[in-house]
């Protein structure tokens, strides 16, 4: 049974899933916390709400991202789908996911990227849908590229799509990123490495034959866990 049916709290994170509060790349230094953190209590606006208003988003659910210009996208076409899950493996319906992800050349649609690639004027690179009853969330897109980050000598992030989940609640609130199986560049990322070792494959997503379609589109699957026993890696 759900936590908000029955009034008990949420877990709190486990300590050996996300990245350490300081991990070791500088994007983040000047917005590290400097004292330690302070647990609130969960009370019952906590454990309730507020919520996204779902209803309201409909003309704007935009899933597949290469449908929002008049042409077509440069780059290899892929679908990623899976389901939203809470920590008993029960379906989370009706929540927002959204996500955001560099071009086929590994340039964001951003006046402050200014990776030498070139820019996409058929690519946004964002999106968003709601899962259906059963937790399920699909997106079409395009395979995004790499590109250089400057956070080290010759540092270089692996592709990767940005995942933004509401939940029920604020509680369940999460941030995080899917990477490809097989990229070499994995080894080499801080920000995925500041995830513990146990918890990094949760972050990539598998190559589903399923759900590739013949002669248009690779397919990738991912199912979040939102909080409690397996949940995702946040975001840092």
């Amino acid at each position: 049974m759900s936590p908000i049916l029955t009034g008990g709290p949420y877990p709190r994170p486990a300590p050996d899933v996300h990245p350490p509060p300081d991990p070791a790349y500088r994007s983040t230094a000047l917005r590290n916390p400097r004292e330690p953190l302070v647990v609130v209590p969960q009370t019952l606006s906590e454990l309730t709400g507020p919520v996204y208003p779902y209803k309201r988003i409909g003309e704007l659910i935009h899933d597949d991202l290469t449908r929002q210009h008049a042409g077509e996208p440069i780059g290899e076409r892929i679908t990623v789908q899976g389901r939203v899950l809470d920590e008993d493996g029960c379906p989370v319906p009706n929540t927002l996911v959204e996500i955001w992800q560099a071009n086929a050349a590994g340039r964001y649609a951003h006046d402050v990227d200014n990776h030498d690639a070139p820019p996409d004027p058929n690519f946004s690179g964002a999106g968003r849908t709601v899962t259906d009853k059963e937790g399920h969330y699909r997106f079409v897109t395009i395979l995004p590229g790499h590109y250089p980050w400057r956070n080290h000598h010759n540092a270089w992030r692996p592709a990767h799509v940005h995942f933004s989940l509401f939940g029920p609640c604020f509680l369940t609130r999460l941030v995080t990123q899917m990477y490809f199986p097989g990229d070499p560049l994995l080894q080499h990322d801080p920000i995925f490495n500041a995830v513990p070792e146990g918890a990094r494959g949760r972050l990539i997503a598998a190559f589903d034959l399923e759900s590739t379609e013949p002669d248009w589109a690779l397919g990738y699957r991912w199912d979040i866990v939102l909080r409690g026993r397996n949940e995702t890696p946040r975001e840092r």
